[in-house]
C-alpha cells in the first residue's frame, strides 16, 4: 500500500465531532469542568487539539538533532581539570563547561590536548576581567576554536545583590570584553535559570530573561553582539517545558527582529535543583531523564545533567558516569539526535508555545513600561512577583495537589540521610550587606526535608 494510501479509509474527522463525542461519553457532565486542566502558568489545557483550532505560528530555523552532550567542570587545579575533561571526552561527553574561579589560569595548559575545533567550550568566569577575555581571545586567534562567554553581570546583581564592583564599572567592563573577543562565538549570557529555581512561572521566566537581555541590547547597541548564551533550567512539567524552550527562540527572534539585528539565541539547559530531594535520592535520576528529554525536543544547543546525588555529596565519578550515561543512552540508543523537527506538527506543543511565548510577550511589555527589568529589580518588584509565585506553587505542594514521590507521598520510613550528607543542601541565611534583595533559589522538599533529618 503506498503511503499516499494509508489513511483513505479512514474518515476525517472535525473538532466539532470530536468534542461531541467526548460531550455524549461525558454523560451530561460539564465538558470544561471535567477535561480542561488549568495549569498553575494560566493556560488551560484541553483534552484534544485540532488542525481546525491551530494556527500555523512562524518556526525559528535551529536543527535540534545537532545537541551536544555537556558537563561543568569547577576549576581548582588546571592540571586536575585538564586530565578530567579529556578522561570526559574519552567517555562520550561532547562539549565542556569550565567554571573559573580566577583571571589567572593558563588557557594553553587548562586546554592541551583537548580539540577546540570540535568540541564547544564554554568558560563561566565568576568575575569581570579584560584580562581573562584577551587571553582567550588571544588563544582563539591562534587555533581553531568553538568558545562561548557566559558573562552576565545583570544576572550577577540579581543573583547576589551586588555587582562584580558598581553598576558603571562592570557594564564599561562587559563592553569592553565585547570589543575585545570579537573572535569567540559570545561573550554575554542570561540565567533563566535563576529565575527558575526561585519557583518563577514560565511566564516570568521568559519575559525576565526577554527584559534582562533587552537591557544589554539598549546598552550595547553600537557594539557587534553576535550571540547570546541562555542558560536554562528545566523542571518535570515535561510539554509544557518543550514549548517553554521552544518560546524562547520565537520570543528572542521577534526582539532582535525590532531592532533590525540577527543574534543567535544559543541555549544551554539543565535539569533544575527545585524539585530533586535528598530522600529517596535514586528518583532523581527519573526525573533529569524526562527533563533531559523535555530539553533536546525543545531545542537546547548543550546539555549539562545533574548527578542524582548533587545536592548532598561532593562530586565524584560514579555519579558523573550515571549522569552522563543517561545523555548517552538518549543519543546513542533512543535516537534523540536523529529527527531535526520532532514537534513539528504537534498541535498540543505547537499551541502551548504560542500561548507561552503571548502570555510572556505581554509581561514583556509591561516591564518595559515601567522602565525595564534593572528599575524594576532594584525596587524589589521582580523579587515580590517570583516570591509570589513561589508560594503559590508551594501551597499546591503542601496540600496535596502536587507532590514529589518519596518526599510528599510514598514515604520510605526508614530512609536516614543525616550521616551521608557531605554538602549542606538547604538554602543558606548569610548577613551581608548587599545594594538590593538577591534572587533566592529555593527546593520545593526542604522544609518536609529539616523535618525528617531532625527527626532521624
Amino acid at each position: 500500500m503506498s503511503k499516499s494510501n494509508l489513511f483513505q479509509n479512514f474518515e476525517s474527522l472535525s473538532a466539532k465531532a470530536w468534542k461531541q463525542k467526548i460531550q455524549f461519553e461525558l454523560n451530561g457532565k460539564d465538558f470544561n469542568d471535567q477535561l480542561v486542566w488549568n495549569s498553575i502558568e494560566g493556560i488551560d489545557v484541553k483534552p484534544f487539539y485540532h488542525s481546525e483550532t491551530y494556527s500555523k505560528a512562524p518556526k525559528t530555523q535551529h536543527n535540534a538533532s545537532n545537541w551536544k552532550i555537556g558537563h561543568s567542570i569547577y576549576v581548582n587545579s588546571i592540571e586536575k581539570s585538564n586530565s578530567h575533561a579529556l578522561k570526559l571526552l574519552d567517555n562520550g561527553v561532547e562539549s565542556l563547561h569550565f567554571i573559573i574561579p580566577k583571571d589567572t589560569i593558563s588557557v594553553e595548559a587548562l586546554l592541551k590536548n583537548i580539540d577546540t575545533s570540535e568540541v564547544p567550550i564554554y568558560f563561566e568566569p565568576l568575575f569581570l576581567s579584560e584580562k581573562f577575555i584577551k587571553l582567550i581571545q588571544a588563544f582563539s586567534l591562534k587555533n581553531k576554536t568553538i568558545f562561548y562567554i557566559l558573562q552576565d553581570p545583570i544576572g550577577k546583581l540579581a543573583r547576589t545583590g551586588n555587582w562584580y564592583e558598581n553598576l558603571k564599572t562592570d557594564l564599561h567592563t562587559l563592553k569592553k570584553t565585547i570589543l575585545l573577543g570579537d573572535n569567540l562565538k559570545s561573550v554575554i549570557s542570561v540565567d533563566l535559570g535563576l529565575f527558575q529555581n526561585a519557583g518563577g512561572s514560565m511566564i516570568q521566566q521568559l519575559a525576565y530573561t526577554l527584559s534582562q537581555a533587552n537591557e544589554y541590547l539598549n546598552l550595547y547597541d553600537d557594539t557587534s553582539i553576535k550571540s547570546v548564551v541562555f542558560k536554562v533550567s528545566v523542571g518535570s512539567n515535561y510539554f509544557f517545558e518543550i514549548a517553554k524552550l521552544q518560546a524562547l527562540r520565537v520570543l528572542w527572534q521577534s526582539l532582535t527582529k525590532e531592532y533590525g539585528l540577527s543574534i543567535n539565541c544559543h541555549i544551554l539547559t539543565q535539569p533544575s535543583r527545585r524539585n530533586k530531594t535528598i530522600y529517596d535520592y535514586n528518583i532523581n535520576m527519573l526525573r533529569t531523564t524526562t527533563e533531559c528529554m523535555s530539553a533536546i525536543l525543545g531545542s537546547s544547543n548543550t546539555i549539562i545533567n545533574m548527578r542524582y546525588d548533587h545536592l548532598y555529596h561532593k562530586d565524584n565519578e560514579f555519579g558523573d558516569r550515571l549522569s552522563r550515561n543517561q545523555l548517552l543512552i538518549l543519543k546513542n540508543e533512543s535516537y534523540f539526535d536523529a529527527v531535526s523537527n520532532p514537534t513539528d506538527g504537534a498541535y498540543y506543543i505547537e499551541t502551548l508555545t504560542q500561548q507561552i511565548a503571548q502570555k510572556s510577550l505581554d509581561l514583556f511589555k509591561e516591564i518595559e513600561k515601567q522602565d525595564g527589568f534593572l528599575k524594576l529589580l532594584k525596587e524589589g518588584i521582580v523579587q515580590g512577583k517570583l516570591k509570589e509565585h513561589a508560594q503559590k506553587e508551594q501551597l499546591l505542594y503542601d496540600e496535596g495537589t502536587e507532590g514529589l514521590l518519596g518526599t510528599h507521598f510514598q514515604q520510605n520510613t526508614l530512609d536516614s540521610m543525616k550521616s551521608d550528607l557531605e554538602l549542606y543542601p538547604f538554602v543558606k541565611h548569610q548577613a551581608r550587606k548587599t545594594l538590593l534583595e538577591p534572587i533566592i533559589p529555593r527546593r520545593i522538599s526542604e522544609e518536609i526535608e529539616q523535618k525528617r533529618l531532625k527527626n532521624e
